[in-house]
């Protein structure tokens, strides 16, 4: 092999080992990714998002100009995919995936919810792709948070907040559903099966102010034959003392804490005495 030859040969090589040595490097994200879920009563909302550091800039009103549209993080815009219906702020929003803009101002932010998720940056937001547009309020806290944050805030069985926070500015808006018509249809349905829900309705009914004789005597059902659990004495003394039964609730309750002194479950033990104060007061 002449010397030219092997010259282009030792080029090349050299050339494939540094392509390939690029090609191998692994280099962390300046903005990390997050991904998080929240069960909303039956289903779930989940959430796709990037988030910058301030590294001691600062944000909004230099970085993140007031009065424009913003991608609401870095990189991507959010996606936040909902499984069934929901009410944002009062509005109805289908099931699906939306991207999430916003407009930050001193006082208060525009929440923009676009149909069109596929979005690097807010260089190609288009009003007319909205899904829905609204205003909050936003907060100075006390407390920096120097990495951009999303989180699901105040979750109860039927609604949450989403809750956005950087530097020193925190702003949320609420998300509701309503799964009642779901919820009782299924729970009609497996009181026709061999195996009724008895003790699981009647905590539904309980908790969300439904009819509580029928709570009632769906705890009755599930406490026959159970001797052994303190935790349906202890709802059996809940919807009694609801229901103004007071003495019957007392008497339950005084049954969950020798079941739970029995088994030393020191949980229920606390739970049923806290019942027997209240129904023998």
């Amino acid at each position: 092999m002449n010397r030219t030859l092997l010259s282009a040969f030792a080029a090349s090589a050299l050339f494939f080992t540094i392509q390939t040595a690029e090609a191998q490097v692994k280099l962390p994200p300046a903005s990390s990714t997050q991904t998080i879920t929240q069960g909303l009563g039956i289903k779930k909302i989940s959430l796709a998002y990037q988030r910058p550091n301030i590294n001691g800039r600062v944000v909004f009103g230099e970085l993140v100009p007031y009065g424009e549209v913003w991608r609401t993080g870095a990189n991507n815009i959010p996606a936040i995919t909902f499984e069934e219906e929901v009410s944002i702020e009062g509005n109805k929003v289908p099931a699906g995936t939306y991207g999430l803009f916003t407009i930050p101002n001193q006082s208060n932010w525009t929440i923009i919810l676009s149909k069109n998720v596929q979005q690097w940056g807010a260089y190609q937001y288009k009003q007319e792709e909205d899904l829905l547009r609204f205003n909050v309020k936003s907060q100075a806290t006390s407390q920096k948070v120097e990495t951009f944050t999303i989180n699901f805030t105040d979750v109860t069985p039927n609604s949450t907040n989403v809750t956005l926070a950087w530097e020193n500015t925190q702003v949320a808006f609420n998300i509701k559903v309503d799964q009642s018509t779901e919820i009782l249809a299924s729970l009609d349905q497996a009181m026709q099966g061999e195996k009724k829900p008895y003790f699981q309705a009647a905590q539904y009914y309980y908790t969300n102010g439904l009819d509580l004789k029928k709570a009632t005597d769906w705890i009755n059902e599930a406490d026959k034959g159970n001797n052994e659990a303190p935790y349906i004495k202890y709802w059996k003394a809940r919807i009694l003392l609801k229901s103004g039964n007071k003495a019957g609730a007392a008497q339950a309750a005084k049954e969950g804490v020798a079941i739970a002194e029995k088994s030393n479950n020191g949980e229920y033990i606390k739970l049923n005495n806290q019942v027997l104060g209240e129904a023998t007061k």
